[in-house]
């Protein structure tokens, strides 16, 4: 009996993965307020800073 090869997946690629940090310092009471808000919402601080990010790029980009 022979193994057969096995097929191997190639491996996807994200458009826009997730490959870098922003470090901000902020208050620990607003940091706080935040989380505790994210968690009401059922949301992650992370999803809405990115969101916010992505939404001031899309009004202030330069028209080309």
């Amino acid at each position: 009996m022979t193994d057969s090869p096995k097929k191997v997946k190639p491996k996807k690629v994200k458009p826009n993965k997730k490959d870098s940090q922003l470090l901000i310092r902020i208050s620990s009471t607003e940091r706080e307020q935040f989380i505790e808000l994210c968690e009401e919402l059922d949301t992650s601080a992370a999803r809405e800073i990115r969101q916010f990010i992505r939404g001031f790029i899309k009004k202030n980009k330069p028209a080309n």
